[in-house]
């Protein structure tokens, strides 16, 4: 991997974990992580070691404390229609092939919250805070909050974070299915990586599609769906896992997936 200015990659055995490594600014995405991110992530979908990706933040105060408003200057609705238009950081994790896990420690404000609705799982600390706060810079979200936030907790409970741009408790966020534990702070890694461990050692490409069939049932209708899930269940039929799967538990025996 390159070395990068605003992230880090870690890699423990088939999982990788990737930082926002801005502590001093509380992780804030700017322009620099945006490009790195969407990067790394394209080197790490084809790095068949990785079967799982957690993201997190540097340090213990803040996960992602939203965009970096420095950059916010100067900007025009062109310029601005047009950096959301092109391959962000949100829409990457979106779209990547892999399990993503947010380990949430801390602040999630903001594009943080819409960074962490990108990914397939979130798992808190019992410190962590969550918003929508653009309402009170005169904006909306524009990072996909009005919409992942709305497919994952509901029009009413969505509307009310974005209207009124307040900050919610982490047992409030599970309360709403914004997260989907929460743990204490000294035991969030522990837990987010037993988690990460777990599935990755699950068979690669059932998981790509499973997380494809997943994702296409909260934007589609359930006819649509339905049709989608069978042709993806039927593509595990011609995979070695598929096999290997089934011989283990005739043989009662751990499986060996090898993403073939």
């Amino acid at each position: 991997m390159p070395n990068y200015e605003t992230i880090t990659i870690e890699r423990r055995d088939k999982v990788a974990i990737l930082t926002i490594n801005r502590p001093d600014k509380l992780n804030a995405l700017n322009k620099l992580v945006h490009t790195e991110g969407v990067a790394a992530l394209d080197e790490l979908k084809r790095d068949d070691s990785v079967r799982v990706l957690v993201i997190t933040g540097a340090g213990e105060k803040s996960f992602i404390a939203g965009a970096d408003i420095n950059e916010f200057g100067g900007q025009t609705p062109v310029t601005q229609r047009n950096t959301f238009y092109e391959k962000t950081f949100f829409n990457s994790i979106d779209a990547f092939p892999k399990p993503v896990i947010a380990m949430v420690n801390g602040f999630c404000l903001g594009g943080g919250n819409e960074l962490a609705l990108a990914c397939d799982l979130r798992l808190a600390s019992e410190n962590a805070r969550f918003s929508q706060p653009e309402i009170n810079l005169g904006i909306i979200p524009g990072g996909g909050g009005t919409q992942r936030l709305t497919n994952l907790i509901g029009e009413g409970r969505s509307m009310e974070m974005i209207l009124t741009g307040d900050m919610i408790d982490a047992q409030t966020a599970l309360n709403f299915g914004l997260v989907n534990h929460i743990y204490a702070a000294e035991e969030l890694e522990e837990k987010t990586m037993e988690l990460a461990a777990k599935i990755a050692e699950k068979a690669p490409i059932a998981l790509q599609l499973a997380k494809e069939a997943v994702k296409f049932a909260a934007r589609s209708n359930l006819d649509e769906g339905l049709r989608r899930e069978v042709d993806l269940f039927a593509i595990c039929f011609s995979t070695e896992d598929k096999q290997e799967g089934v011989a283990a538990f005739l043989e009662k025996r751990k499986a060996v997936f090898k993403g073939k």
